[in-house]
This record gives structure tokens, C-alpha cells and sequence, in this order.
């Protein structure tokens, strides 16, 4: 029941991760391996519009830069992103104040960076000065001839995590480049693929097509640190329980060998009226198994049930400010086939060493 609730929590928090993720990372992004910046127009890139599993395809222009609105200023990266993005990823779900425009002058911020800034609907008509360094040599006398500055007004804000609220602000990808002094380049382009399409076949086809030169990366690849946490501490979860269980067995093997010295007299019985000791160890054997296979099955019921009961009913809330009201929770079968497994084995083992040891003392007595 518990490893049942524990990895279906895990299962629950990963999914959550995986959702907010999935609202700013594209499905597939692009990047070039050396240097920075890369063509868009070139012959390989104008290629992927024709494959059929993708649905949009965004340019994209990052850099950091320095926000400043009245007397508070801040560093934030830049995202500069083509029309397809909205559409993308849903992005004008995300608003919590103003709306999603990043057409002309207008600029959508994360939420912790519009707290630090201190905008908000009030200011949406006061501009906010950005400021990036200009390419090529710079003066070393002239500091502030070195910088491009652009006035942009908030739009709107965005609220996703804190990753991502404290770090990026959205601009339209033609003011990006004209802040950081790009013509037609883009240091990125993420690509949203079809529901239906096989992503895993449709990524290996992109990086046929785009060769060594490119990396190209799926939704886990562009965050594989935080999924590897993921699944490394469902996974020491998982075995620190998995000990627990093996130490709560010795209930069984005390039980079995409880019953043997009790049953002392009924072996000698049955051994005088011609029961071989595989018989007698079978009996004893399939009694651990049944305690065994009867308290797995209870608890996979009682630990889905619990389960049920916290996604109908959110038993267990969070406080404000959280992403989501109640603790998620998500049921995987691979969880009830490995929990399954495990607890059969260990009542396996628990079963017979017990039987065999002491069956065997009792009979030769």
C-alpha cells in the first residue's frame, strides 16, 4: 500500500513538472552545436516545414539583457519568438494580468521579474528601458555608447514556476534581433509536433535531415538534469521502501516458524503416515505464500483506493500560492506490476527459507 501511494505521488509530481514544462519548451528544439547563431533561411532548416508530423515552427532569439523601470532595475533573459509561438504552446493561458501581445512595442513579462520591476496593470502605459550590449568593439570610454537600449511597454504577465517567472520576459523576435544586433538570425528553433505523429522517429528524421552540424533535442533532453532527479529519487524512494518491506517479512518467517514448533507433532503424524517431506514443506510453503499473496492484494487495493479517493476528492491541499490545490497523484500500471513482483519475491524467499530449515530439523528428530 505504501510503495503503491509513494510512486503514484512520485508519478503525480513528475507529471505536474512535465505540464509546466511543456507549456514554454517546445516538443523539439534546435540549436547549433558551434557558435551561437544560425541561418534560418538555409537549404537543410527550410526543409523541415515540408516533413508532415510537424505543426509549427518558431524562430527564436535568446539573450540576456538589463530591465529598468524607474529606479529598479534587473537582468532577465530575453526571448524573442515568431507568430507559431502563441499557438504553440497555449502561452495566453498562462496570462495572469493584461493579455498576450508582443506585437510593436509590447513585451510579456514572468511574474518575478514584473515583481521586481514592480510593474503591473497600473504602469502598462510607462515604458521600460532594455538594455543589451552591442556586437563588435566597443569603446571602453564610452559605456553607455556600447549598449543598444530598446522602450518596450508590459503587456502582460505570465506565470509558469519560478524558473522560469523570475527569469524570462517575451518580446516579438524583430525587436530581439534589433536589441542584440541580429539581421536574420535566431540562436534557436523549436518546432511543435502533430498529436498523433511518432515523435521519437520524427526527431531521428530532423537530425538525418540537419546532419552533425545541429543538436537536436526532445522536451527531456532540453531539461534532462531535472528528469534524471526525477527518476532517480522515485527510484531510491522505491528501494528504501523496498527495505522496509524485507523487514516487515520477518512478521512472516516469525509466523512460519511459530507454526512449525507449534505443528510439531501434526509433521511427525502426517511423516508416520507416509507424507514424504515435500509434501509437508509444500503445505507450510503454499500457507506463506497465501499470507503473502493475500497481503499484496490487500494492499494494491487499499494503496489504489487511497489514490482514488486523493484525485476525486483532494484530501491532502496544499496552501496557497502552489501550482495546483491538492497534492497530484497518477496511477501507473508498471508500478503495480514491479510492487507485485517485489512483494511476491521477498514473500517467496520469506516462505521458504523458513520451511526448509525447520521442516527439515523437526522431521529428522
Amino acid at each position: 500500500m505504501a510503495l503503491i501511494i509513494v510512486l503514484s505521488a512520485f508519478n503525480g509530481l513528475s507529471n505536474l513538472v512535465e505540464s509546466l514544462y511543456n507549456s514554454f519548451d517546445a516538443d523539439i528544439e534546435i540549436t547549433v552545436k558551434q557558435g551561437k547563431t544560425f541561418n534560418p533561411d538555409a537549404s537543410e532548416i527550410q526543409s523541415l516545414k515540408k516533413l508532415n508530423g510537424i505543426a509549427y515552427f518558431t524562430d527564436v532569439v535568446e539573450g540576456n539583457a538589463l530591465l529598468k523601470f524607474n529606479d529598479k532595475q534587473c537582468i532577465a533573459v530575453i526571448k524573442g519568438v515568431s507568430t507559431d509561438f502563441e499557438m504553440m504552446s497555449n502561452f495566453d493561458s498562462l496570462i495572469i494580468f493584461g493579455k498576450f501581445n508582443i506585437q510593436k512595442n509590447n513585451i510579456v513579462f514572468g511574474k518575478g521579474v514584473s515583481y521586481i520591476l514592480q510593474t503591473g496593470p497600473k504602469n502598462e502605459l510607462a515604458p521600460i528601458s532594455i538594455y543589451a550590449p552591442k556586437r563588435g568593439k566597443v569603446s571602453t570610454f564610452d559605456a553607455e555608447g556600447g549598449l543598444n537600449e530598446l522602450k518596450e511597454y508590459p503587456a502582460g504577465t505570465f506565470s509558469i514556476n519560478d524558473e522560469f517567472d523570475n527569469k524570462y520576459v517575451l518580446m516579438n523576435i524583430e525587436k530581439a534581433r534589433e536589441l542584440f544586433d541580429y539581421t536574420d538570425q535566431v540562436t534557436a528553433i523549436e518546432l511543435g509536433l502533430k498529436n498523433d505523429s511518432d515523435k521519437e522517429k520524427l526527431q531521428a528524421q530532423i537530425s538525418a535531415i540537419l546532419g552533425s552540424k545541429y543538436e537536436v533535442k526532445n522536451r527531456q533532453q532540453q531539461n534532462a538534469l531535472l528528469f534524471k532527479t526525477l527518476k532517480s529519487e522515485k527510484l531510491w524512494t522505491f528501494i528504501i521502501l523496498f527495505f522496509i518491506l524485507i523487514i516487515a517479512t520477518f512478521n512472516v518467517i516469525g509466523s512460519l516458524i511459530m507454526l512449525i514448533i507449534e505443528k510439531k507433532k501434526d509433521i511427525t503424524i502426517l511423516n508416520d503416515m507416509g507424507a514424504d517431506i515435500q509434501l509437508i514443506r509444500r503445505i507450510f510453503l503454499m500457507e506463506g505464500l497465501l499470507i503473502t499473496i493475500i497481503g499484496a492484494v490487500l494492499g494494491l487495493v487499499l494503496g489504489t483506493f487511497i489514490c482514488w479517493l486523493q484525485i476525486k476528492f483532494s484530501l491532502v491541499r496544499f496552501t496557497d500560492g502552489y501550482v495546483v490545490d491538492a497534492y497530484p497523484i497518477k496511477l501507473q500500471l508498471s508500478d503495480f506490476l514491479i510492487v507485485s513482483a517485489a512483494v511476491l519475491t521477498i514473500g517467496f524467499f520469506a516462505a521458504w527459507y523458513p520451511v526448509r530449515v525447520f521442516t527439515k530439523r523437526h522431521l529428522t528428530l
